[in-house]
């Protein structure tokens, strides 16, 4: 499975951007899908996951309220609608697909997309 972020940039404080993930290749093997993010000298945090079926979101506690992820299965793609941006929310942004394939466990990455948000 190849992964595909888009849709980054720079944005003042308290504007919006939607972020895409486009998947390709072995994409029926995949179930849960999630956003990411890392900025420098700290870990990969989660931002947002969703399953398969969309029906069951998760979000960290800094975006609740502010982020929206969804997936679109009949393009391969994930979505991240980010709105009431806020400076901490620079960061490189990072597509996470997880299943499986046959007896092989899937755990894919994209390559990040930088979202800067000014003060």
């Amino acid at each position: 499975v190849q992964l595909v972020e888009s849709g980054g940039g720079l944005v003042q404080a308290g504007g919006s951007l939607r972020l895409s993930c486009a998947a390709s290749g072995n994409t029926f093997s995949i179930n849960t899908m999630g956003w990411y993010r890392q900025t420098p000298g700290n870990q990969r945090e989660l931002v947002a996951t969703i399953t398969s079926g969309g029906s069951d979101t998760n979000y960290a506690d800094s975006v609740k309220g502010r982020f929206t992820i969804s997936r679109d299965n009949a393009k391969n793609t994930m979505y991240l609608q980010m709105n009431s941006l806020k400076p901490e929310d620079t960061a490189v942004y990072y597509c996470n697909a997880q299943g499986a394939l046959g007896p092989w466990a899937l755990d894919a990455w994209g390559q990040g997309t930088l979202v800067t948000v000014s003060s």
